[in-house]
């Protein structure tokens, strides 16, 4: 019995010495070891050629501060045209399509009218009247002058013929707001119908007129749109406008693009407030002409305008890769036989001009590399 309990307490003693020894002989991982392991990435000298990677250090970059803007694409009131009539009548012949491209003094469309054939008479009467009465005004004007003939008979002659002239040149005028030669009339080739042409060169964008319609003064007939100039017609919140100015920098795009930004810059900034919008209106001008032929009249865009700008270190954007709401770099950390990167976090701020803004540069050394281009591929794997 004593042996045996003598054998307990000997038990009690080894049991607790051999639990505090066991920590000591357990293996020890190294967690933050297997962590930088895994943000290691080794490449030969021929995957990195064959990949046709490169690397490259963070650059001085100038990223912009910009407001955002909406609008629409106009042209100017001069390259716009409504065309109707000067003298009513009815549709003779019209053959035009919206779409259609016309010249400046095209035929669009004949009028007909027996009021034409009156006017052209009353015109041929008054040149008449004309060549009688300034005979007889000069006339008059030598009697008087001698005193052979009364004042009266003078003043007489000399204002009926002024009264013919101005009705003869009025109506001159009106052959010719109704494209009538008044030479042709002259020579007695009389018109029932009028030619209607086009006051601008530029697109059909409305027909409101078809064959047999009685067209008065009032009605457009067909309207005109010149697109070899076109303006951005943009709205921008009232808290905003006073950092605009003319000849700011303006980036735009629309639904039609595909994502692709066009340049344009600011022309005149709108002196008045909307009331009830609270928005101003900027006008811009396309920084290149020829590409007015991209965006038709109406066209929705969206844009921005630059206003201030920054300098700040960057990489190109290729090289930052983005996962989960983070950002990714290949920091490049030997250069021997083979080629190691480390995967480093990044925070990035303005994304511009194929570049991205590093806000926490200075954790980095001014001569560190990093890989510009193939990091998306090795990143994301």
């Amino acid at each position: 019995m004593i042996k045996y309990h003598l054998l307990i307490a000997v038990l009690v003693l080894i049991l607790p010495a051999c639990s505090e020894k066991k920590p000591e002989t357990m293996p020890e991982t190294n967690s933050a070891a297997a962590t930088d392991a895994e943000d290691l990435i080794t490449l030969s000298p021929a995957q990195f050629e064959s990949s046709a990677m490169q690397t490259g250090q963070m650059s001085d970059q100038v990223f912009s501060k910009a407001i955002k803007a909406n609008g629409m694409i106009d042209v100017p009131p001069e390259n716009q045209a409504s065309v109707s009539a000067y003298f009513a009548g009815y549709v003779k012949d019209i053959r035009l399509l919206p779409g259609e491209k016309v010249a400046k003094g095209q035929l669009l469309f004949t009028l007909e009218n027996p009021d034409y054939v009156g006017m052209q008479q009353d015109y041929l009467e008054a040149k008449g009247q004309l060549s009688y009465l300034k005979a007889d005004y000069e006339r008059q004007k030598t009697l008087a002058e001698d005193n052979v003939t009364s004042q009266k008979n003078f003043l007489k002659a000399e204002s009926e013929y002024n009264v013919t002239m101005a009705r003869f040149e009025s109506l001159k005028k009106k052959l010719s707001l109704m494209n009538i030669d008044p030479g042709q009339v002259s020579e007695g080739n009389l018109r029932s119908t009028i030619n209607i042409v086009a006051p601008i060169s530029g697109y059909i964008t409305g027909v409101n007129a078809n064959k047999g319609m009685f067209l008065n003064p009032s009605d457009v007939a067909v309207t005109i749109t010149n697109v070899d100039h076109v303006h951005l017609e943009l709205n921008v919140f009232e808290k905003d406008i006073q950092l605009v100015k003319e000849g700011q920098l303006i980036r735009f795009n629309s639904v039609e693009s595909g994502g692709k930004l066009y340049e344009a810059s600011v022309h005149l900034v709108g002196r008045t407030v909307d009331p009830a919008t609270r928005i101003v209106n900027i006008h811009g001008h396309l920084a290149d002409e020829s590409q007015s032929s991209l965006f038709p009249p109406g066209m929705y865009i969206e844009a921005e305008i630059i206003v201030d700008g920054k300098t700040a270190k960057a990489l190109p954007r290729e090289s930052v890769v983005g996962i989960e709401d983070k950002y990714y770099v290949l920091l490049k950390r030997s250069s021997g036989d083979d080629l190691t990167f480390e995967k480093a976090e990044v925070q990035v701020g303005r994304m511009e001009n194929g570049f991205a803004e590093i806000l926490n540069a200075a954790a980095f050394g001014p001569d560190d590399e990093f890989l510009t281009v193939g990091a998306f591929s090795l990143i994301s794997e």
